[in-house]
C-alpha cells in the first residue's frame, strides 16, 4: 500500500501485489457493502421497524459506516491509481470520512444508552425514547461530530493560498490540513470524545448488568443488553485502535523495515475494515426480532428469483 501516514513517501508495490491488495480490499467492501444493503433493505421493507428507537439508531450506524468505508476504499485504490489527487476534491473526501469516522463511537453511546433505559428504566423507556427525540439525537450527534473538524476546512482556506487548492498531492489528512495547531486540537477532541464514549459505555454496561443480576421477570431481556453493551465496548476499542496504530506503525516500520508495506495494509484491514462488520453482526444477527425479518426478506427475494426463472423457461 502507498504511505498512508506522514508526509508523502513514493514508495509503491509491484503491480502483481499492488493488484492483489486491491481485489482482496474491494472484494471485502462488496462482501460488506451487500450485507449492509440487506440489512438496509429489511429495515425499510418493515414499518414496525421505523417506530422503534432502537432499529432506527442501528440502521444509522449501519449507514454510517458504510459511507466510512466506501469513502475509505475509494481513497484507497485511487492512490494506487493516481496516487495525487486535487486538493478541492481530497478535502471533500477526507471531511466526509472524518465526520463518518468520529460518528462511529458517539452512535455506539447513543445505542447503549438506549439499552439502559430499556432495561434499567422500563416503564419511562416510551416516554424518553421517542422517535422524534431519536432523530433529534442523531442530528446532535452529526453536530457534535461535524463541528470540530470543519474548523480545519476554514483555518487551511484562511492560511493556504488559493493556488494549494488547484494543486495536487497525496490525499493525507496532514498533507492537506497542515497547520500544527489543527494536529493539536484533533488529538485534544479525540482524547475526549473517546474518553466520553468509553466512560458511557462502562457506564451502561455495569448498569445493566446489576438490573440483570437483580431482575426474575426479564432476566433473558437485560443479558441480552448487557452482551449487546459489551460487543459495542469491543467495537469501540477497535476503533481507538485508528488513534494507537500510527505509533505502533512507527515502532513496526523500526523493527520490520522490510515489511513497511505489508504492515500497513495489514494495519489499514484490521483498524479500518473489520470493526465495520461488527454493527450488522450485533444487531442483524444477535437480534433475534430482526434476525427473523432478515430471513423472510432473504425467503421472499429467492421466491421472487426462482418465479422470474419459471416465467422464463414458460416464455421460451
Amino acid at each position: 500500500m502507498n504511505s498512508t501516514r506522514g508526509p508523502q513517501v513514493l514508495s509503491r508495490d509491484p503491480f502483481a501485489i499492488a493488484f492483489t491488495k486491491n481485489f482482496i480490499l474491494v472484494g471485502l467492501w462488496f462482501s460488506l457493502s451487500y450485507i449492509n444493503a440487506t440489512v438496509v433493505a429489511t429495515f425499510f421493507s418493515n414499518p414496525a421497524f421505523y417506530e422503534d428507537p432502537r432499529y432506527i439508531l442501528f440502521i444509522h450506524t449501519v449507514l454510517n459506516d458504510a459511507v466510512q468505508l466506501t469513502i475509505s476504499v475509494a481513497l484507497f485504490v485511487v492512490s494506487y491509481i493516481y496516487y495525487t489527487i486535487n486538493v478541492s476534491i481530497c478535502c471533500i473526501f477526507l471531511l466526509v470520512a472524518v465526520f463518518t469516522t468520529r460518528n462511529t463511537p458517539v452512535s455506539l453511546a447513543s445505542m447503549a444508552v438506549e439499552r439502559y433505559i430499556a432495561v434499567c428504566l422500563p416503564l419511562r423507556h416510551a416516554q424518553i425514547c421517542t422517535v422524534h427525540r431519536t432523530y433529534l439525537l442523531i442530528g446532535l450527534t452529526w453536530f457534535i461530530c461535524v463541528v470540530p473538524d470543519v474548523t480545519d476546512l476554514f483555518v487551511t482556506l484562511a492560511t493556504e493560498p488559493l493556488t494549494f487548492f488547484q494543486s495536487s498531492v497525496f490525499c493525507l489528512r496532514q498533507n492537506v490540513f497542515k497547520d500544527h495547531m489543527l494536529l493539536y486540537k484533533r488529538q485534544a477532541f479525540d482524547a475526549l470524545y473517546f474518553l466520553l464514549v468509553f466512560l458511557t459505555l462502562v457506564y451502561t454496561y455495569l448498569r445493566v448488568l446489576f438490573a440483570a443480576r437483580a431482575i426474575t421477570v426479564q432476566k433473558a431481556s437485560a443479558q441480552r443488553a448487557r452482551n449487546t453493551i459489551l460487543l459495542h465496548v469491543a467495537q469501540l476499542l477497535m476503533c481507538l485502535l485508528s488513534y494507537v496504530s500510527p505509533s505502533v506503525e512507527v515502532v513496526l516500520n523500526v523493527l520490520f523495515p522490510s515489511y513497511i508495506l505489508e504492515m500497513r495494509y495489514a494495519n489499514y484491514l484490521i483498524v479500518y475494515i473489520m470493526p465495520r462488520f461488527l454493527s450488522p453482526i450485533i444487531y442483524g444477527v444477535r437480534d433475534q426480532r430482526f434476525c427473523k425479518y432478515l430471513k423472510r426478506y432473504f425467503v421472499s427475494n429467492r421466491c421472487k428469483t426462482n418465479a422470474r426463472v419459471d416465467n422464463q423457461h414458460e416464455e421460451n
